[in-house]
């Protein structure tokens, strides 16, 4: 059997018309699973928004993500030492700035103090483009090292709609327990609805589906994950 008569026979175990509980849809995703390997568990969001480009937050997933999320921290003195007994992967000040100009970028997230954000502002360019650069208001230009250190490295994510109203997300992966799942969900799709726009009135979420990342979508009662 071949991957396209695979996700056919997939695809015929969703009814297409029906609203799942959040319980029903992650044991459905599940059964829909196809590929040999671990695939993430894909969450989106439709909202309803007239400007989608001002939506975006930072969720925390109980559960975590399921991936390794390499965290540099640029910051001197006595910063490094606590960055070093948080978990941070890389460590430095005007050293890794010099290593990110000359093309290195082996890392998922970027935590600088604010007397470092000076020098770090001149990585625009290359951590802008990535969306890597530390900023105040998701909480990546701080003195709280540790804490900051160890959400990253845990189960923090940030989010953002796309042009389109859609915020797509990796929330779980398909071998994680279906209560962590539920609760990844939960948690992220509460973080929405909390971060939600004074100027939104009325219907904010217009769907939201869940499948795995090679899976067919699965539409949830959003009513039913809402606190």
């Amino acid at each position: 059997m071949n991957r396209g008569k695979k996700i056919l026979e997939a695809r015929k175990k969703v009814d297409k018309n029906r609203l799942y509980n959040i319980e029903e849809a992650v044991s459905l995703m599940k059964e829909c699973k196809y590929t040999k390997f671990d695939e993430t568990v894909d969450m989106q969001v439709k909202l309803i928004h007239k400007s989608f480009q001002n939506i975006r937050g930072v969720a925390s997933l109980p559960a975590g993500t399921g991936k390794e999320k390499k965290v540099l921290v640029i910051c001197k003195g006595d910063k490094q030492k606590e960055a070093k007994e948080a978990g941070a992967d890389y460590i430095g000040a005007e050293d890794m700035i010099e290593k990110i100009k000359a093309g290195w970028i082996d890392f998922q997230a970027v935590v600088a103090t604010p007397d470092m954000m000076k020098e770090v502002g001149k990585l625009g360019p290359v951590l802008g483009k990535k969306g890597l650069m530390p900023k105040p208001k998701s909480g990546t230009v701080t003195e709280d090292i540790k804490g900051i250190v160890k959400e990253l490295k845990g189960g923090r994510v940030e989010y953002k709609a796309d042009k389109t109203g859609v915020i797509h997300m990796g929330i779980a992966k398909v071998s994680f327990p279906d209560d962590a799942i539920i609760g990844n969900a939960k948690a992220f799709f509460n973080q929405i609805m909390k971060d939600k726009p004074s100027d939104a009135k009325g219907n904010y979420i217009k769907s939201v589906f869940i499948s795995s990342s090679m899976g067919p979508g699965i539409k949830i009662n959003h009513k039913g994950i809402e606190k």
